[in-house]
């Protein structure tokens, strides 16, 4: 009577679980990032503030943790007093005035404002 031995291989050899894990980790933040990339060029991702019709014009720190913003809404400006944990308002103002181009002619450079400047003061 004769006995094999037989020593049977795996037909796999598996990889270190770490391995495994790090892998299916990867495939699982590169499915994200393609998913927002997807959304955000398609369009179905939330309108910015600017679509809106709100845009901030002016803003100014008047302490180490307090704001004065210029906001501008479709039908008026708001002054806004910005502090961590509230918003004030604090005036309200008709819209913005359109600038035409015949506005943008009439406004002097800077430089030639320095000159007028420097000329009156006598210094040239």
């Amino acid at each position: 009577m004769k006995t094999q031995a037989t020593v049977s291989q795996p037909s796999a050899v598996p990889g270190s679980p770490l391995l495994q894990i790090s892998g299916a980790l990867a495939l699982i933040i590169g499915l994200i990032l393609a998913a927002a990339w997807v959304v955000k060029r398609t369009g179905l991702a939330g309108k910015s503030a600017g679509a809106r019709g709100l845009k901030v014009t002016a803003s100014t720190s008047v302490g180490p943790r307090e704001r004065v913003v210029i906001v501008d809404v479709e039908d008026a400006r708001l002054v806004l007093g910005v502090t961590p944990t509230q918003i004030n308002l604090l005036h309200k103002m008709p819209p913005a005035p359109v600038e035409s181009d015949a506005v943008n002619e009439k406004t002097p450079d800077f430089q030639s404002v320095m000159k007028n400047l420097l000329k009156r003061s006598g210094r040239s």
